[in-house]
């Protein structure tokens, strides 16, 4: 279906001031336009708005059948006819010509030129001569590279554009004929060509082709579809039947046929390749892939007309792009090729498909009234019939959209779809049109009013039934007449035409209509089809293209945000690529003022998807207002958390309380509206509702709640961690609570490991280089909990830290710790118990301070505890000094750890004899028991000798080591480990037991 607007995208016109009837024309670059009569080529250049001068003219070799430009090169190339000879003629450097009798140098195709005659070449215009085995039928130049591409009946010349570099300021332009495509089965009539892609028509069918590089794609030179034996005889059975059925007027007809990729062989058409270019090219074609075929049956209806029933207007399209974003930022100048798009026509519909990254059809566009001409852009597809110029608009730019762009169709970004109905914006009257071309903001007409002077003559229809007629025709140059005119029409700037739309979809916005959304898409497809290819514009066009681009986006969000439809969750990306602020947004709402007024579905999904983030905005007092009485009567399970939002902070009180408390809490969970309604009281400074909300749950209930809206405790503002107030209260009345609440938000995923940190550093007031104890708390109860993503290392490279800083620095807690070592060692497999010989050692300091034995404590049960990796703190313990007990504690549960078992009995004989033997007890035991005897027992001998203050906790220590390692070795053994000048009688005692054990063994 196609929806006619009556828009204005046609501006002023003026006359191109030719001196004969054209036969053919063609534009193109920023200003050339091109005019042949006879064998002559008039050159002008159209420049602003109403201005159109003869630039130069030169004479051709014969009439011109066919002609084209090429931006890229500058050159024009035309199919000539002479005494029934066709010829094929590029003319470069043409801006030189002077006047009609200037010098001009004709050379043929790939003859290399003496240097000195190449200088000669800057300032005379450049013929190059390209001779053809077969008469040129059709003629294209790549719009990004310039190569030419010549139809011819059975095949197609690719001529590729080269430079000769004479110096570095001039160059000399040539072609090499560098591959020719042998087609059966198919007379081309009109061709495109575009970076590799190659498009052929026929009266009736289309196909498309992708030329590659890697052989290993398509259909290479050596390995094309060949026909079998049975094919072949099919086919000459057919012809066979064909001329008889011709004899006896019979006309069959083909059925219509679609076909993608390598189905298309099964169109019978054969596709070889040749390549004749330089081994050293960069670009080499060695294969070919099919994209698209399609066949389309004649209407038998029309027959006896059998113009009526042609295809024409082939065109590919690319579709460039040059950094354009919707935020307007980095609009870079190097081109890039983001789509191609190919058109073609019948008299009355015309299909539009891209072929890049896949082939589909995207738009059919439905013509009131027989087309004669039509010519495709990145914004409109204009069509001509005999007496009216039609303005289409095209899909292209959301097809790149969609397809390029990650973030489309996202709470981000979005696009209006493709296939959205086409639409009509004008259908401008004019006489007798005859042919249409278009570069940049111009459309070329050409006009007579009068009938033509040689009517055409009818064919029969048996014409289609054979390829053989078609070839070229040479017509009988027209008698020039009067009533003929070539008009130069421009179109309107983009931003004129889309503030013209905008305007004319106010008349459906009172009766909310789907047509209102779909004008409004067509003026942002508009703008965006204008922004993609920002080198042509100017700084001051881009940025008002980037204001209207917004502003449409804007508008789009109104649509959806009022209308109920069934897409009105586009109202979120359309407004976030306006750059709208939620209070703007806000400020376009009709509010009508009624309570029971009805909001749709687009606005409060929008309202509700930004309160969640965290935009940085402060609502009004009043709109927050609106706000909740949105959400209350409209989505009311919504509102608790609606009015957890920061943009929210502003809201009165008593304005929140009063739709609390209205609030039917059967359907959702009373937890939440009990937390909010206590964050609202506690904002009003009343204390006693706040408790009575508070205990009107279970902690475990509270907890819960926390972590169905965490924005009560923890809210962004401006990238930073904002405690609440409900937060702060918590710290200095539950603070177990909320420790918990945290852990629980950790643990569903609401906030990360660092976020919780942060949060904590914020809620004490500390900076980043102190730990308040309730981090420390938060993660003890991290370990006691064992969430299954934690980290465990990290955790206790984190609490023993803490824990050796304190204890270093002689810091006590700035708060009463939650958890005491012994609830952690009950509580949590992580802290193991501490080994009995590290009691003794502590009770050996009678002077120790009560106030750090936690965090030792801790720190000792952390090392003791199975999962813990000792030699990452070794490095920490550097500031704990083993001249303390804590210290010394520390470093030999580290050293016993890591199994330096003689390191540790010489520290603990040095410092603390009295737990040297708890220790031995503890540690020495299986491979580790022989160092009673090696270790311990001849250091306690050399000890006792020595004397001194220690000697009778030496002399102790030996007799426990003497009863031990009796108890363990035999008599010989025994013997042997005793020193040599010790006395006998005082290990006669260890002796006798030893003996008398070993003979009752």
């Amino acid at each position: 279906m196609v929806q006619l607007y009556n828009l204005h995208p046609f501006g002023s016109q003026q006359v191109v001031p030719c001196q004969r009837e054209p036969e053919q024309f063609c534009c193109g670059g920023q200003d050339a336009l091109f005019v042949a009569s006879g064998c002559k080529v008039e050159a002008f250049a159209v420049q602003g708005a109403d201005l159109c001068q003869p630039r130069c003219a030169f004479s051709t070799l014969g009439r011109v059948l066919r002609m084209a430009y090429s931006e890229a090169g500058d050159y024009l190339v035309a199919i000539e006819e002479k005494n029934k000879t066709i010829f094929l003629r590029a003319y470069m450097n043409w801006r030189s010509k002077r006047s009609e009798n200037s010098r001009v140098c004709i050379r043929m195709v790939g003859h290399n030129v003496e240097a000195p005659f190449c200088e000669s070449f800057k300032d005379q215009m450049s013929i190059i001569e390209m001779p053809l085995s077969e008469a040129p039928l059709c003629i294209s130049c790549c719009p990004v590279k310039g190569d030419l591409l010549v139809g011819c009946t059975n095949q197609l010349v690719l001529f590729t554009l080269k430079y000769w570099i004479i110096n570095e300021e001039f160059s000399v332009l040539d072609f090499e004929r560098s591959l020719i495509i042998h087609i059966d089965n198919i007379t081309p009539v009109e061709i495109s060509f575009c970076v590799g892609y190659v498009a052929v028509m026929s009266d009736l069918e289309v196909l498309i082709l992708k030329l590659e590089s890697d052989p290993s794609k398509g259909e290479g030179v050596k390995h094309h579809p060949q026909k079998t034996n049975n094919q072949l005889k099919q086919m000459e059975d057919i012809s066979n039947d064909t001329s008889r059925l011709e004899s006896e007027d019979f006309v069959i007809c083909l059925k219509p046929m679609e076909l993608f990729g390598e189905k298309c062989e099964q169109s019978g058409i054969s596709v070889k390749l040749e390549s004749t270019g330089l081994a050293d090219e960069k670009v080499k074609y060695l294969s070919v892939q099919h994209l698209l075929y399609r066949r389309f049956a004649p209407d038998i209806s029309f027959c006896v007309l059998s113009d009526n029933i042609k295809l024409h207007s082939l065109q590919l399209l690319p579709i460039h792009q040059t950094g354009f974003a919707p935020d307007g930022n980095g609009l870079s100048q190097e081109k890039e090729l983001l789509s191609l798009f190919c058109f073609f026509s019948l008299p009355h519909v015309g299909y539009l498909y891209m072929v890049v990254k896949s082939v589909e059809l995207m738009s059919v566009y439905w013509y009131p009234e027989k087309s004669q001409q039509a010519v495709l852009t990145p914004q409109f597809l204009h069509v001509i019939t005999s007496q009216s110029l039609q303005c289409f608009t095209v899909r292209c730019s959301a097809a790149v959209a969609h397809e390029e762009d990650l973030y489309m169709d996202t709470t981000l970004k979005a696009c209006p779809p493709v296939t959205m109905d086409v639409c009509a914006l004008r259908i401008q009257l004019f006489i007798g049109l005859k042919a249409i071309c278009h570069f940049k903001n111009h459309i070329i007409l050409l006009t007579k009013a009068d009938p033509e002077s040689i009517p055409e003559r009818k064919e029969s229809p048996k014409r289609l039934l054979s390829r053989k007629d078609a070839s070229v025709r040479s017509r009988i140059p027209p008698i020039a007449e009067a009533g003929w005119n070539l008009y130069v029409v421009n179109t309107i700037a983009p931003v004129q035409l889309y503030k013209e739309m905008v305007d004319y979809s106010n008349t459906y916005k009172t009766v909310k209509t789907q047509s209102c959304i779909h004008l409004l898409s067509e003026a942002h497809l508009l703008v965006r089809a204008a922004l993609m290819d920002g080198s042509q514009l100017e700084p001051a066009e881009k940025a008002e293209l980037l204001e209207a681009f917004k502003e449409s986006c804007g508008h789009l969000g109104d649509c959806y945000s009022r209308l109920d439809t069934e897409q009105s969750h586009l109202a979120l990306p359309y407004y976030k690529m306006s750059g709208l602020s939620l209070s703007e947004v806000l400020a376009r709402v009709d509010w009508t003022g009624e309570s029971s007024q009805k909001y749709e579905r687009g606005l409060i999904f929008y309202i509700n998807h930004s309160l969640y983030e965290n935009l940085d905005e402060e609502l009004s007092e009043e709109l927050a207002a609106k706000v909740a009485q949105i959400f209350h009567v409209a989505e009311p399970k919504q509102l608790p958390h609606v009015l957890c939002s920061p943009s929210m902070k502003n809201i009165s009180p008593l304005t929140a309380l009063h739709y609390l408390k209205n609030l039917d809490t059967c359907e959702f969970s009373p937890v939440l509206v009990t937390l909010t309604k206590a964050a609202v009281a506690l904002k009003m400074g009343d204390l006693d509702m706040y408790r009575n909300e508070m205990k009107s749950h279970s902690e475990m209930k509270l907890v819960y709640g926390f972590i169905l809206e965490p924005r009560l405790l923890i809210q962004q503002w401006k990238g930073q961690i904002a405690p609440t107030e409900l937060a702060i209260h918590l710290k200095e009345t539950q603070p177990g609570l909320l420790v918990a609440s945290v852990l629980g938000l950790q643990k569903n995923g609401k906030i990360g490991i660092e976020e919780a940190d942060s949060f904590f550093k914020v809620l004490c007031g500390k900076d980043e280089d102190t730990i308040p104890q309730l981090l420390v708390d938060f993660w003890e109860a991290q370990l006691v909990a064992c969430l299954p993503n934690m980290v465990l290392q990290e955790l206790f490279f984190k609490l023993t830290s803490q824990y050796i800083w304190r204890l270093s620095k002689r810091q006590c807690p700035d708060t009463i710790p939650l958890r005491t070592s012994e609830d952690l060692i009950n509580a949590c497999s992580h802290y193991g118990l501490v080994y009995p010989w590290v009691h003794v050692l502590m009770s050996s300091d009678s002077l120790a301070d009560k106030n750090y034995t936690e965090d030792l404590l801790k720190l000792q049960s952390l090392i003791c505890g199975p999962s813990f990796d000792v030699a990452s703190i070794i490095s920490l313990l550097e500031p704990l000094s083993e001249d303390t007990v804590a210290g010394l504690s520390a470093h030999v549960l580290c050293r016993t750890r890591l199994q330096e078992y003689e390191q540790c009995i010489d520290t603990l004989l040095e410092r603390c004899p009295e737990a040297v033997i708890a220790y031995a007890n503890q540690e020495l035991k299986e491979e580790h028991w022989i160092l009673w005897w090696k270790k311990l027992l001849p250091e306690l001998c050399q000890k006792v000798k020595r004397g001194g203050e220690k000697h009778q906790l030496y002399l102790s220590s030996l007799k426990e080591a003497l009863s031990v390692t009796a108890m363990g070795l035999d008599l010989k053994d025994f013997l042997n480990v005793l020193p040599e000048d010790g006395a006998a009688a005082f290990f006669l005692p260890y002796l006798l037991f030893c003996s008398r054990k070993t003979s009752l063994t």
